[in-house]
């Protein structure tokens, strides 16, 4: 299986900035693994979208899959009360 490369919208930095650094770790540790398999059995696809959401804690990742390219996007870094808003 191809690996992918993993890129972060610019707007991550600032979601970044409001997650303490314990758990930007683990969180990172889990994108890590975005780049082996892009789909795990725990990730769920977004309503009407094209995106996907992997849960790490409190917080959850918003990402987009390009297959064609091999690339995920990081979209959306947030507490899982904030998320969908």
């Amino acid at each position: 299986m191809a690996v992918y490369r993993i890129y972060f919208k610019v707007s991550v930095e600032k979601d970044f900035n409001q997650i303490p650094k314990k758990d930007i770790k683990k969180i990172l540790k889990r994108i890590e693994m975005l780049a082996e398999e892009p789909r795990p059995t725990s990730c769920e696809k977004l309503t009407g979208q094209d995106r996907y959401r992997i849960r790490q804690g409190r917080y959850r990742v918003v990402y987009s899959v390009a297959d064609n390219d091999h690339m995920v996007w990081i979209v959306k870094i947030s507490h899982r009360k904030d998320i969908y808003r």
